[in-house]
């Protein structure tokens, strides 16, 4: 079992920066790839970013694409998301996962965190 717990999120006004943690206990981090992935209301949960777990390979959706950057710190178990240039289509709750390979599959995934909310105003 992996536990993870996102923070960093809250609100930041669009064209601001706003930096996420997951930080993960449990099972080795390192074993895992890991994931972004954010639901607004009424929408469906959507991929954001992926990272192998040695961080040598990293996916975005093409809407965060030069704007997010995933990484993670394999000794300090957290993984990251640096969210750059925020828009309002930006705001929802934001979810680490963990999972065999770094898909943008949300049911690819085995372990999820609770969320962090990122609200944008404009």
């Amino acid at each position: 079992q992996v536990q993870l717990v996102e923070s960093g999120g809250g609100l930041v006004q669009a064209g601001g920066s706003l930096r996420l943690s997951c930080a993960a206990s449990g099972r080795t981090f390192s074993d895992y790839a890991m994931g972004w992935f954010r639901q607004a209301p009424g929408k469906e949960r959507e991929f954001v970013a992926a990272i192998s777990w040695s961080g040598g390979s990293t996916y975005y959706a093409d809407s965060v694409k030069d704007r997010f950057t995933i990484s993670r710190d394999n000794a300090k178990n957290t993984l990251y998301l640096q969210m750059n240039s925020l828009k309002a289509e930006d705001a929802a709750r934001y979810y680490c996962a963990g999972g065999s390979h770094h898909t943008t599959r949300v049911g690819e995934y085995d372990y999820w965190g609770q969320g962090t909310q990122v609200t944008v105003s404009s």
